[in-house]
């Protein structure tokens, strides 16, 4: 059906080679790739929103990059704080769609139902996100570039007050988090925002817009109550786009 869109959300998958866990964690990593792989329809795109690996190392990357590359639908990834963007476009940028002109890793995607922005919310000096004027200035053009279509915004942090887990704020600043809720809506066009960070699902709202929090395909850094049979098993998210209903949401268990 024309304007039917799936979009596979996958977050904070931490790959590390000096933790305990580490065989652990590229094992959730490629169980929940080889899981979309096999849905019957296939997901358009696939996007990790932040945190693929725990240190930000070439050689982490290069163990993520692998994993990626046997996804059957295009992937789409975001800096996490977690994430050096140095190595994180070394090892992604071939795929085209990081090769702006900024040392921010934001783009946007066009060429779905829905236009897909890709925000960076990484803050050098903290775990916790930024959101300066310069990438609230590129927000704002890359939303006002296409007038047409609805769009989805993907962060790692959620720019938005967590009820749940020990921090209610997930940027160094609260002006920050406003700024960038105030740019998501100034134009009327963005209809959901996807985010990660947390480790755990919730969800939320910026002003009208939904906001949902994937939780982390590491299982063993996943926050929240789970049943036993379900702690050891990745959990990713699908949006379901349709033209009149919007987005619905999915908790797929791997």
């Amino acid at each position: 059906m024309a304007g039917i869109m799936i979009i596979a959300q996958i977050s904070d998958t931490h790959i590390a080679l000096d933790v305990p866990d580490a065989d652990r964690r590229m094992q959730d990593f490629a169980r929940a790739i080889a899981d979309i792989n096999m849905l019957d329809p296939l997901p358009d795109v696939i996007v990790h929103t932040g945190d693929i690996v725990h240190n930000g190392r070439a050689d982490e990357y290069a163990q993520a990059a692998a994993i990626l590359s046997r996804a059957r639908a295009p992937v789409y990834v975001l800096a996490g704080n977690k994430d050096r963007r140095d190595n994180l476009r070394a090892a992604f940028g071939a795929s085209g769609y990081l090769s702006n002109q900024s040392d921010f890793i934001d783009y946007a995607i066009e060429s779905y139902p829905v236009r897909l922005i890709a925000l960076d919310t990484l803050d050098t000096e903290s775990n916790k996100g930024a959101f300066c004027a310069e990438r609230t200035r590129r927000l704002i053009a890359m939303i006002d570039a296409e007038l047409t279509k609805p769009i989805a915004v993907f962060t790692h942090h959620p720019p938005f007050e967590v009820t749940v887990g020990p921090d209610s704020i997930n940027f160094a600043t609260s002006d920050a988090m406003c700024a960038l809720a105030r740019a998501i809506q100034h134009s009327g066009r963005v209809i959901a925002v996807f985010s990660g960070h947390v480790h755990r699902a919730t969800a939320g709202h910026i002003g009208t817009i939904p906001a949902i929090v994937a939780p982390c395909i590491a299982t063993g850094l996943r926050k929240g109550a789970y049943p036993e049979a379900v702690k050891s098993r990745p959990v990713y998210y699908l949006h379901r786009f349709d033209p009149v209903w919007g987005f619905a949401t999915e908790s797929r268990v791997v």
